[in-house]
C-alpha cells in the first residue's frame, strides 16, 4: 500500500511551493493598471474636453493629456507619427483623410456634437453690423477667419461666403488665422472689424465680443465633430474608454453646457 505523506513532509512541500505561487500573483490583483493617453482635439473643444478629461480620470484612474490646435494641424502631426491615442476633429475632412490612410480605427469613429457659425464684432463696435451681407460695406476693412487650408471653421466660413456671393467682394480684406480662437482674439483686441467663429467660442469672449449675426444653415456645413482612436495608439482600450465617455449621455451633457449641439 502506498504510504501517505506525513504532516512534516506536507509542510516542507508547501514551504517550497508558496514562494513560487506568490511570485506569479500580483501584489494588488483587484487594482487595474492605469494608463496615460494623449488626445489631440480641435481647439474649440478646449473647455468642454478639459471637464470631460477630469470625469474620465475620476471614473477610470487614467490620465489624459490634451493637445489643442486646429484640426488640420493635428491631422498633420498624426500623419507624421505623433504619439496620439485619440483624435477629435472639428470637421469630417480631416478625419476622412486619416481614415483613407488607415491611421485611425474606423470601428471607433463617430460624430459626437455639432456647431454653428456666427459673425462676431468687438464689444461696443462702431461698425453697426447686423448681417453677413454688410461685410461688403467700405467701413469694414479687416475680417478674420480661420485659414481654410488647415482650419475647419475657415473652410466653413469660405463655403458660407462663397455661397452668399460675398467672397469676391471681401477676399482682399480677409485676415487668416491659425485657428478659430485666434480669430476670436483678433476681434476681442479690436484688430479687425469682424470675424467668423463658432457659436461656442463666443462663450469665452468675456464680454469683449458680441454676436452680430448667425450664419444661415443652408449656406454651409453641417458642422459636425467626429472622434476616433488612432490606429497606432499605445493604449487602445483606454482610448476607446475616452471615446465612449465623450459620446455618452454624460459627455454630451457637458458638451451642450458649453454650447455645442447634440448630434442628429
Amino acid at each position: 500500500m502506498k504510504k501517505q505523506p506525513g504532516r512534516r513532509s506536507t509542510a516542507l512541500l508547501l514551504s517550497f511551493l508558496i514562494p513560487f505561487l506568490l511570485a506569479g500573483t500580483p501584489a494588488h490583483p483587484t487594482v487595474a493598471q492605469t494608463r496615460e493617453i494623449v488626445v489631440a482635439a480641435a481647439i474649440s473643444l478646449s473647455e468642454a474636453f478639459n471637464e470631460i478629461g477630469r470625469l474620465y480620470h475620476d471614473r477610470t484612474g487614467n490620465t489624459v493629456t490634451f493637445s489643442f490646435a486646429s484640426s488640420g494641424e493635428l491631422e498633420k502631426q498624426i500623419e507624421s507619427g505623433a504619439p496620439v491615442d485619440v483624435f477629435a476633429s472639428a470637421g469630417e475632412k480631416e478625419m476622412d483623410q486619416l481614415q483613407a490612410k488607415q491611421l485611425i480605427d474606423p470601428l471607433t469613429r463617430g460624430n459626437f456634437v455639432r456647431n454653428a457659425l456666427v459673425l462676431v464684432v468687438p464689444a461696443g463696435s462702431k461698425a453697426a453690423l447686423h448681417s453677413f451681407a454688410e461685410l461688403q460695406e467700405p467701413s469694414v476693412h479687416r475680417i478674420a477667419i480661420g485659414d481654410p487650408k488647415t482650419v475647419p471653421a475657415g473652410q466653413y466660413a469660405e463655403q458660407l461666403l462663397r455661397n452668399m456671393q460675398l467672397w469676391p467682394m471681401i477676399e482682399s480684406r480677409l485676415v487668416l488665422a491659425e485657428n478659430v480662437r485666434q480669430v476670436l482674439d483678433y476681434v476681442m483686441r479690436e484688430e479687425v472689424e469682424a470675424g467668423i467663429v463658432y457659436a461656442t467660442d463666443v462663450k469665452i469672449a468675456k464680454g469683449k465680443a458680441a454676436v452680430a449675426a448667425t450664419a444661415p444653415d443652408q449656406y454651409y456645413g453641417p458642422v459636425v465633430y467626429p472622434i476616433a482612436v488612432v490606429k497606432d495608439s499605445g493604449s487602445p482600450q483606454a482610448g476607446r474608454d475616452f471615446v465612449n465617455l465623450v459620446r455618452s449621455a454624460d459627455g454630451v451633457r457637458i458638451l451642450t453646457k458649453y454650447g455645442f449641439l447634440a448630434p442628429k
